[in-house]
């Protein structure tokens, strides 16, 4: 029996319908963000291991929402988001990266980005499908493959003196009569590395003439430094018609407790994608859509996001420099991975215990972001903070 389904207090009966219940997600336990931001807060470390900000959003956008609160706009809206956001969001693509979506039929709001990925997971793999994931990765990817009978296939990308990259040979190397799906993140979680045109051109090598699904994590798509582009999906129509494209308001805005995202796909794949949508969140709230229609109208605060967040990027760096950590490149999103082996043997693991315990700073181990293990002494630190959260970190850190 899995004793973990016993039903506590549970009568014989309860006990015997327990045992036949089996787990979907053997393997899943809690969260290293849930663990690490609990220790962060019981030792009163500074928490730069979850992705959050620990700074308000723009007053504007509460008082855009707050208005659509009170003008009465709390019933539910249409399945698939409410107009005004569904043109703005296709407006932004298309002013942006050059691709026309229809608002009508293309663009789906949703409740925040991990909805929106396990959701086209769901609407597109089968038992049996394999999807290409490539490690270290987002922790929602393979629970939703596994929990939609999909089978990961997993690759991991190379670490050399220039930082992560895709070994896109072994992509092609994995991929088999059975891929349904390949599943991209750029900005990359956790490793700060992004697309480029050569990754992208391979990419398409890879599923020209094939009924390859792409879906694509965007999320941190305003976080890309250095006068870098970010190369979206949506800017290469042939991979754009075969892809889902997905984005996080949560993350652009300052406001990941809202949980409110979007997903962009060619009218058949937003069919399908809309049938799993209804029966699963069937739409998202309401007056927070409204708010924020309104509050794109103004596009100063995401095109001006890459220049808020490299400053702190370079705070940051700078500070770390002053230690013995070796820094690792941070081409895009909020996040920068530091190689610890000058400083400790620990598993990673055990490193990001000692440092939240004994330091009084949180971060993430990388393997966390595997599914087998792999250690390579490095691990990830948020700079989604304050200047004065960043400083008090690297006061803490310059005692190592």
């Amino acid at each position: 029996m899995n004793r973990d389904l016993r039903i506590p207090g549970g009568d014989v009966a309860a006990d015997r319908a327990a045992e036949q219940l089996q787990s979907k997600l053997p393997k899943v336990g809690t969260t290293i963000f849930t663990v690490m931001s609990t220790l962060a807060s019981e030792k009163s470390a500074v928490n730069l291991g979850q992705g959050f900000p620990d700074f308000d959003c723009d007053p504007l956008l509460v008082d855009a929402v707050s208005d659509a609160m009170k003008s009465g706009l709390n019933q539910y809206p249409p399945m698939a988001g409410v107009p005004a956001l569904r043109q703005a969001i296709a407006a932004k693509i298309e002013k942006l990266y050059g691709y026309s979506y229809d608002p009508a039929t293309d663009i789906t709001v949703t409740a925040g980005a991990t909805q929106g990925l396990l959701t086209a997971i769901m609407c597109t793999v089968h038992a049996g499908d394999e999807v290409i994931v490539i490690e270290p990765a987002y922790d929602s990817y393979v629970p939703a493959i596994e929990l939609a009978g999909g089978k990961p296939v997993l690759v991991q990308m190379t670490l050399g003196a220039d930082g992560y990259a895709i070994p896109w040979d072994r992509i092609a190397a994995a991929v088999s009569p059975r891929t349904r799906m390949i599943m991209v993140n750029s900005p990359h979680n956790p490793t700060g590395s992004v697309l480029t045109p050569a990754d992208i051109d391979a990419l398409k090598d890879i599923v020209r003439g094939t009924g390859i699904l792409i879906l694509s994590d965007e999320v941190y798509e305003h976080m890309v430094f250095d006068g870098v582009r970010h190369e979206s999906i949506c800017r290469h129509p042939e991979l754009a018609a075969r892809a889902f494209v997905v984005s996080s308001f949560g993350k652009t805005y300052h406001v990941t407790g809202w949980k409110i995202g979007y997903v962009a796909a060619p009218p058949a794949l937003s069919a399908e994608f809309r049938k799993v949508h209804q029966y699963n969140v069937f739409t998202v709230n309401t007056p927070v859509q409204h708010g924020i229609a309104q509050y794109m109208q103004n596009p100063a605060p995401y095109l001006e996001l890459p220049a808020f967040y490299q400053h702190k990027r370079d705070l940051f760096r700078d500070g770390l420099k002053q230690t013995r950590f070796k820094l690792l490149p941070a081409d895009g999103t909020y996040f920068l991975c530091v190689d610890y082996s000058a400083i400790s043997s620990l598993s990673e693991a055990d490193f990001a215990i000692w440092l939240t315990s004994e330091i009084g700073v949180a971060a993430i181990p990388v393997s966390a972001f595997y599914q087998s293990p792999r250690e390579s002494g490095i691990v990830r630190f948020c700079f989604a903070k304050q200047n004065q959260t960043l400083q008090q970190a690297l006061q803490r850190l310059a005692k190592i």
